[in-house]
């Protein structure tokens, strides 16, 4: 860190490096573009932070994020609850929803079976998504996983566990780009690939 910063100012650009994606001079750039904007601004932003930090927690149901008991989707009498849509993290469930065709529900992993990065089956949110399955009849799980080594290991291990069991399992069509991630696909590529998946086990 450069020593001639004033001892606040590298504070912020400390914090502002802790984003995914955020090296030492785009911190510098938005610690002293934070210098421009007026004070209450600041104040709402701060206030906006401490409440996100304190009131949005996992869905008890899918695991995805909400700042209510469970989330809008879940709450939703009008979904189909025994449509599921398996997916890596929340922002690929909340790429489904700007695309607004899905009418299933989502079940969010928070991450993907990784031996190499130490990531087991019992380190992200399969065992809700077992008993979750076991509660309902005539399950669709579909799989809207990336196209990687992570998301095919994740995808073999949800076919084992429910072998035998009465549950469809679809994945999304082939032609998404390779290693892609959901939530930066574009609405109709996503909808194309929900409206051709294919069944892979049952």
């Amino acid at each position: 860190m450069n020593r001639s910063y004033p001892v606040v100012l590298e504070q912020l650009i400390e914090f502002f490096q802790k984003f995914p994606g955020v090296g030492e001079k785009s911190a510098e750039r938005m610690a002293l573009a934070v210098l421009k904007i007026p004070s209450e601004e600041i104040e709402l932003a701060s206030n906006v932070l401490v409440q996100a930090k304190k009131t949005l927690h996992p869905c008890p149901v899918c695991g995805n994020l909400t700042d209510l008991e469970k989330c809008n989707v879940c709450s939703d009498s009008s979904r189909i609850q025994n449509l599921i849509c398996v997916v890596e993290d929340y922002k690929s469930a909340f790429a489904f929803e700007r695309a607004q065709n899905f009418q299933g529900v989502y079940h969010v992993l928070n991450g993907l079976i990784s031996p190499m990065d130490d990531i087991g089956a019992e380190d992200i949110n399969l065992s809700s998504l077992v008993k979750r399955v076991d509660s309902l009849e005539d399950v669709e799980l579909i799989l809207a996983l990336r196209s990687s080594i992570e998301g095919e290991t994740t995808t073999l291990y949800i076919k084992k566990i429910f072998e035998g069991k009465k549950v469809k399992i679809s994945r999304l069509s082939y032609g998404l780009p390779l290693g892609a991630e959901i939530d930066y696909l574009d609405t109709t590529t996503l909808d194309k690939a929900l409206e051709d998946r294919k069944q892979i086990s049952e």
